[in-house]
Order: C-alpha cells, then structure tokens, then sequence
C-alpha cells in the first residue's frame, strides 16, 4: 500500500499530451514521445517520479514496518504495543479493543494490523499475560473479538522492557506524542520470541530458541566461552538442526511431527511441526491419501488441550511404512529456511544467531550499567540532601539573626551559604542556589521531629548503597551473570524445551510410497504402463517408481513408470528399480554376437541414468541372453547346460553353480560358460545367498535400525534372524531386521533374538504389593506380551541376562534396619515361561535392587565343526544315450 502523500501526487499529475507537430526542439521522454513544455516550466518524467517513490516505500516497509530492530527484538507495531499496554498499565487486564485504540494514536495504520500483532504476541506466552478466547496455535483457531478478550503486560515484560530514564523518545507519526525509537529490552528477546516479516526486496524469518538456552548462552559469551544456540517450537516435534548454518541466510532445518503407534492398525500425532496446524496437517494427510501415496481409512482429529490426530490405516498395510510415507509426503515433515535479517544503524543487515545474541546481551550489559549509574546518581543526590538538611538542623541555622533579620531571599541564601562553608568537606558536592532554596522549605513540623540517630542511619544506609552500586559497575559482566542467572531462576521453570533435537535420516520416497498403481505389459504390441489392465500384470508399484527393463539382445534400461509406454516386443524382464541396491543381484548367461561363445556373469545394478540404454553382452551384433534370473539378495542358484550333440563331443550336459561367479560390476564381460553350442540352459536347483549375513545396528538418536555403522552393533542377521526388543513397561515383541522399522522410545533392550536364552527379571507386582523374582525364557512374537502380566501399574525393577545373576536386596522404609541380603538366582527359583509370576523377594519393605558381579559363569561352548562340504561333485547318472534321447524329443531353441 501506498502512502497517501504518494497517491495524491499520482493524482495529481497530468498526463503528458502528444504534440502535433514534429518540431526536433521538443525534447522526448524515455519512450519517444515529445512532451510539450510551457514556458519557465521544468521537465518532470513520471517513470523517474515512480522510481524514486518506489524506493521510498521500500525503505519505509523495510524500516517501519517488517523488520525487526536488533536492540529490542522488535517490529514498530509490537513496540508501539507495548509502549501503550505500558502507559495503561495498572495491574489490571484491560479490553484488546481499548488497547488497540490507545495504540492508534501511535500507530499510522489501522486497527486490523494491531489487534494481528497482538494476537501473535499473546500467543507467544511471553510478554502478554491474556485472559479470554486468544485463539490456539496447535489447531489454528483465531482469537475472539477484541471487545471479549482482555490483556496486560507480563511479569517479564514489566521487569525486562521498561525503562523511561534510558529510553531513547522520537515524536509520533503525528507530532502529538512520543513513542520509542527502540525499548531498553535487557534480555536476548529477538531470539526467544522469533520473527517473521516480508518486506520489499527481502524478508525475515528468525527461528525462536529456547528461554533457557538463551540465558545460558548470554551467561557463556560474558564468560568468554563457547556457545551453540538451536530452534526451540511451541508446538513440540522433532528438530534435525544438521544444516541450521547458526540461523543465517542460506540454512535450513527439517521439523517433523511426532508419530507414535498406538497399535499396529492406528497411529498417533502428538506434536505438530513449527508453522503447521492440526487442521492443516489433517488436509495434506488426506491428500496424500486421495494421491495413492499412502493407505489409511480415516483420520480423526480429537485435539483439546494437547494435540492428538489418530491416523487409522487400512487393512494390510504397514505402520512402520505408513510413518516414513506421511513424513515422505505429508506437512508432517517440513523443512525451514531461516533469514536473520534485523535493521541496525537504520539499515538491514544479514547475520548469524550467536551475533544477535552477542549484540543484545553486550546492549544488556550497556542498559544495566546505565542503570546503575542512574540510581549512583540519585543516590548520591539524596546522600547530598540528607547531609544539607542534617547540618542546617542540627546547626539551627534556621535560628540564627542573620538569617531570620535578611531583608530579602537573596540576602538569607547568602547566610546559609556561608554558615555551611565550614562543612563543605562533608557534603557530596558543591552547595548550590538550588540546594539552599530546597533546605528553605523545610516545614517546621519535620524540623521539630527530626532525629539525629535516625538521620545518621539514612546517611549511613545512602553510602552503603553507594558502595554497593560502584562494587557493581566495577564488576558489570559478574552484575549482568548474576542479572541473566536470576531471569532464568525467575521465570525458566515455566520454558522447558518443547522441540527434540535428533538427527533425521534420508526417507527416500521411491521406498516408502504406497504401491498404489498396477504395472502392466503388452508383449505383443511391446507397452508396459499401468493402463493395460486387461494385460499381463507384472507387480504393484507406485507413480513415482522407476522401471528397469532387460531385453532379450542383451540391452537393459530404466524409464518412469506411465500410463502406457512404448519400449518394443523383445522385453525379458521388468521389475521396480531400486537405487543403490547392491543386494539384488543379476545372474545371466548370454551369447555373444550370432554364433559367438557363452559368458556367465553376476552383477548389480546400484545407479544408471533414467532412459540411457545399456548392455549386458560385449556389444557384438547378434548377441543374446539365454538365461536370466534376478535375485533379490544375492541368490545363486545351479544351472543345467545341454549342449548340442557334435562328432568327437563327448561331454554333452554339465552342471554350473553361479556362486563360482564372483559378482562384479555391470560392464563386466563375464566368464567363460563354454566354447560348444548350447542347445538348453535350465534351473537345477535353488541356491542360498551369496552375499552373507548383513551386519545390523541401531541408531538410539533416531531410534531405527542401519547397515551403515550408526549406533549400537547387534551383530550379523541372516534371512531367519529376528529383533528382540524389551522396553521399560515391561512389554516384549520381536520384528524382522529391516531399516524401515520404527521403535519407541523407552527400550531397556535390544538385540538378536536368541530363543533358548535365559533371562532374570526383579519386578514390583501391582495385585500383590510385593516385589518378584522371576527367570524365564522369551519367545518371538510381533504381538507385544508383557513380562509384568495385566496389571499397568506394575513396574519392572531390573531386567539381566547373565546366566547365573545374583542380586543385592536394600531394605527401606520401617525394615530400613535390616542389613541388606544377596540373593543367588539360579537357587532362588527354576527357569519357568515368562508368564509365570514368580518368586516373592520378600515380605519387608523392599527400597532398592541392584545386580552384582556373578560369582559362576556357564562352561564355553565347543566350536562347532562345519558340516557344509561344498567339495562334493554333484553326479549326474544318466548316461549318453539317455541324454541324446532327451535332446532329440524336444523342441530346439531358437538362437538366431
């Protein structure tokens, strides 16, 4: 918008008239038209006048309205607020409307922008202490009427913003007030309270951090040290700050919601990322859900006080899956770029977070110490006084001749003053006209009370405050410590960290998307694409997938999945490509060139450009696979070879096993099959995978399982191997070794699951009042089982797998006499199943128990020998002529 000095002159203006003659001495404006000028008149171009009011508006924008002020953290309407909240402060709430009309009288815009910047400023919960209907920034309901909700400055506020002895004052827009240039803020408020602001030609978006983290940051730059300051959220969630860059222009934060399972069919949202209401969050879930990219049945959202939207899936569909997929493609992960743009000596600068706050807290500093050395100053005015007023009565000045005989004013003052010469040495400073005058109207009723003892005690008291102050500014930055450290006692109970800081990893959303399409082929016309419904189906996919497809002349090649696409008639196989997947192995044999030799070869394919042809054989004209498979974690399975029968050949069927085959890269030729012509290649018998156990840890900052080396190992899984997961509840489950998996927090174990393994759990039985022993072994069950039985408010108490555990019993509460006991389990109670209750401990009051260090351990298990015997020929008992017959009874192959 415009201001309307502007707008006038707009106007105003006249539009300038084309001549009608060509006359070369009119001069043009920029677009070649001649402007007519009248005598004595100056050119005026308007594209000029609109620049020059163009930029004038921008910095107004810039400097008045959208970007806030390093010194107070503050945009020009929150500070006009606050300046009027102040002046019609009395500790009582006033009305948001009779607010809002105080504050017009500084403010030049309207009272819609001002009730806004309340509202957002009420909502912080800093500064405002409100009362009434002020909207909710969990669900993004809007505040009532300023006519019903009523606001008055906080606590904090009130101590932290206010000064009018070191407030700096301008005039109002209108010259009939005064209104700060900038508030004498004595606190880092720009960061705990964030901003965001667009404004002509840039913008600012200041992330805010956490109450007590600021404190402390400020207490560790007045100490010279080191600090390191994150985003902290009303609305909670999860913050992966791997990329924050310190807040400046450039960085970025990824926030996520947090997703938890309330079982295996509903999932629960119960913190929202920063920006992102429930109702928003609701309406992309759902539009994820009608785009195929995830499968739930419906989401309620039952949001009170905490947030809680419960996403109810449908039937066959993971929950761990789910969550990746609604982080993947859902607001319930956004990421944030931060803009620390702040206006400082009138112009907007571009800087870090730990520099705001190294400004505002060495500006703290500056506002303390000007403080002090405001009430030194009062203090020593008063110490003044209060010696002047004790002389003058003490002395009776009052009563002397000269005094009370004056013949005017002038002639009095000259007495005093030199009555109180002698006692210069005990004043302050220099007894001044002033200072005379003031002792002259001293009632007679305050010098008839007066009390020499008690007129020492305020002198003494006046210099000891004094000494005090001075002792203060000399050791400013320990003042300003003690000034942070006091805001935090104060006020930080109430500023607990609401965000989690954890480190995100990379969801790829080609592995978590739903597979909400179906891949079709059409061999004879040679389309795939997920149209051809009445074709052959090839797998479920998604619509951002990549399809590989090899054909039969050895070329190979990945394209986006489509409705239909052409890719010819010679198709052998297709499948959903998955990126740097080196565990889905290739095993081909293939002919090279027409009448070539046959190579055997095993490769990956981790990486190929999209729609770039590549080749499994050399390239040589006529090549061709003749025997495919993909395996999906490294399979190598034992071919059959029928040769064709020749003169002198007297081997005409072999065997190959392709874990002979190392696996090698993509453009690799291969080994050698056989120099003879093959007249078949079949499937002799499946193999197991060639690539070995894969080793597994766990990652507690992020709470899942890697192949990378993150976190804690659990060692190396094979296909059969299972998780066993014990948390602090008391609960158990196992679940398979994929990455995909979520776990809760609370894990008190995790690891292979051993099925034979002997565990002691010490537990506090909620039906009985006592505390158990009990030993037992666990079994695998996706189903979490608990280990405490039904009652919820049973507590497990100590959780060991040693084999043989003993354990210190300590008595407390009225038994606390009792020497404590040691217990050997093993004699204790027999290994039972683990819902048995087992063994009370005791019937005395039990206050704590602790594992100590075995005194037996189990004998070593012998190494066991390796039964496999790969050296073992596989003997084919059929003899020539059986093969011949084999030969000649079939349909031969087509090789050309």
């Amino acid at each position: 918008m415009l201001p309307e000095d502007i707008i006038d002159d707009i106007e105003n203006t006249e539009e300038p008239q084309l001549p009608e003659d060509e006359n070369p001495d009119n001069p043009k404006d920029h677009s070649g038209y001649k402007v007519p000028l009248k005598e004595g008149e100056n050119q005026l171009h308007l594209s000029g006048m609109y620049q020059n009011w163009f930029l004038d508006y921008a910095s107004y924008v810039i400097l008045e309205r959208a970007v806030p002020h390093i010194s107070d953290g503050l945009k020009p309407v929150q500070r006009r607020i606050l300046h009027s909240m102040k002046r019609m402060d009395d500790g009582r709430y006033n009305k948001v409307a009779n607010v809002i009309g105080h504050t017009m009288q500084f403010h030049p815009h309207g009272d819609a922008s001002i009730g806004d910047a309340l509202v957002q400023l009420g909502q912080k919960d800093l500064l405002v202490d409100c009362q009434g209907n002020w909207g909710n920034v969990l669900t993004g309901d809007g505040a009532a009427a300023p006519r019903y909700i009523e606001a008055r400055l906080s606590k904090f506020a009130l101590e932290v913003l206010f000064n009018p002895k070191t407030t700096e004052w301008k005039p109002s827009y209108d010259g009939r007030n005064k209104e700060p240039i900038t508030l004498p803020v004595k606190f880092p408020l720009l960061l705990t309270q964030g901003v965001e602001g667009i404004a002509v030609g840039l913008s600012s978006k200041i992330l805010p951090h956490n109450f007590n983290e600021v404190c402390d940051a400020s207490i560790s730059h007045l100490r010279g040290e080191e600090f390191t300051l994150y985003p902290d959220f009303q609305t909670g969630g999860y913050i992966d700050v791997s990329r924050y860059n310190d807040g400046e222009r450039g960085g970025a934060v990824k926030v996520r919601a947090k997703i938890s399972k309330l079982d295996n069919k509903t999932l629960v949202i119960t913190d929202t990322p920063f920006g992102r209401t429930t109702s928003s969050l609701v309406e992309s879930i759902l539009k994820a859900n009608d785009k195929g990219k995830i499968k739930i049945k419906k989401v309620d959202d039952i949001t009170a006080q905490n947030v809680e939207i419960q996403i109810h899936l449908a039937a066959g569909v993971s929950s761990d899956k789910t969550i990746d997929a609604l982080y993947a493609f859902t607001d319930c992960e956004i990421s944030i770029s931060p803009n620390c743009c702040v206006i400082e000596d009138n112009k907007p600068h571009f800087i870090t977070v730990s520099e705001v706050l190294r400004y505002t807290t060495d500006n703290t500093l500056l506002l303390l110490r000007k403080e002090l050395e405001i009430q030194k100053n009062e203090l020593e005015e008063s110490l003044h006084f209060a010696s002047l007023e004790k002389i003058f009565i003490e002395e009776r000045i009052y009563k002397d001749k000269g005094f009370e005989n004056a013949e005017n004013m002038d002639a009095a003052v000259e007495h005093i003053d030199k009555r109180l010469i002698p006692f210069s040495k005990l004043f302050f400073r220099e007894v001044t006209k002033d200072d005379i005058l003031r002792l002259m109207e001293i009632k007679m009723g305050r010098i008839l009370k007066f009390n020499s003892d008690k007129a020492n005690d305020l002198i003494a008291r006046y210099k000891a405050d004094i000494e005090e102050i001075e002792h203060n500014i000399e050791n400013i930055v320990d003042y300003t410590i003690s000034w942070f450290v006091m805001l935090k006692d104060k006020y930080g109970k109430n500023y607990q960290r609401m965000t989690e800081i954890r480190s995100f990893d990379t969801i790829e959303a080609t592995k978590v998307v739903e597979a909400n399409e179906k891949l079709y082929i059409n061999r004879e016309e040679g389309f795939i694409g997920t149209s051809l419904k009445k074709d052959e189906f090839v797998c479920n996919c998604s619509d951002i997938d990549d399809i590989i497809l090899f054909f039969k002349d050895g070329k190979y090649k990945i394209v986006k999945v489509s409705e239909k696409m052409f890719v010819g008639k010679n198709v052998l196989y297709l499948n959903v490509f998955k990126r740097n997947d080196n565990r889905t192995i290739y095993n081909v044999v293939y002919r090279n060139g027409k009448a070539g030799l046959h190579y055997i070869k095993r490769f990956a394919v981790k990486g190929i450009t999209r729609d770039k042809e590549y080749d499994v054989t050399q390239g040589d004209a006529g090549s061709r696979i003749v025997y495919f498979t993909a395996n999906p974690n490294g399979e190598a399975e034992t071919i059959r070879v029928i040769l064709k029968p020749k003169p002198r050949q007297k081997i005409l069927v072999f065997e190959k096993d392709f874990s002979d085959i190392a696996i090698k890269g993509r453009q690799s030729m291969g080994n050698l099959l056989t120099k003879a012509e093959v007249h078949k290649i079949s499937l002799k018998q499946k193999g197991g995978s060639t690539l070995g156990g894969r080793k597994v840890w766990f990652d507690p900052d992020v709470l899942r399982l890697n192949y990378d080396g993150r976190g804690n190992y659990l060692g190396e899984f094979h296909s059969d191997d299972l998780i066993l997961v014990v948390t602090e509840a008391g609960d158990f489950y196992t679940t398979n070794f994929d990455s995909s998996n979520h776990y809760e927090s609370g894990i008190v174990r995790i690891e292979k699951f051993k099925a034979n393994k002997n565990w002691t759990a010490i537990l506090f039985d909620a039906d009985q009042g006592y505390v158990y022993l009990k030993r037992f072994e666990l079994e695998s069950s996706v189903k979490k089982q608990s280990i405490l039985g039904e009652n919820s408010d049973s507590k497990l108490l100590l959780l060991t797998d040693t084999v043989y555990p003993r354990i210190k019993v300590t008595f407390g509460g009225h038994d606390s006499f009792r020497e404590a006991i040691d217990i050997d389990a093993d004699s204790f109670i027999a290994v039972k199943g683990f819902k048995a209750k087992g063994k009370r401990l005791s019937t005395y009051e039990i206050k704590e128990v602790e594992e100590l260090e075995p005194l037996r351990f189990p004998d070593p298990e012998p190494e066991e020998e390796n039964a496999n015997d790969d050296s073992a020929d596989i003997v084919d008992d059929r003899t020539d002529t059986d093969i011949i017959d084999e030969i000649t009874g079939q349909q031969k192959l087509d090789f050309d």
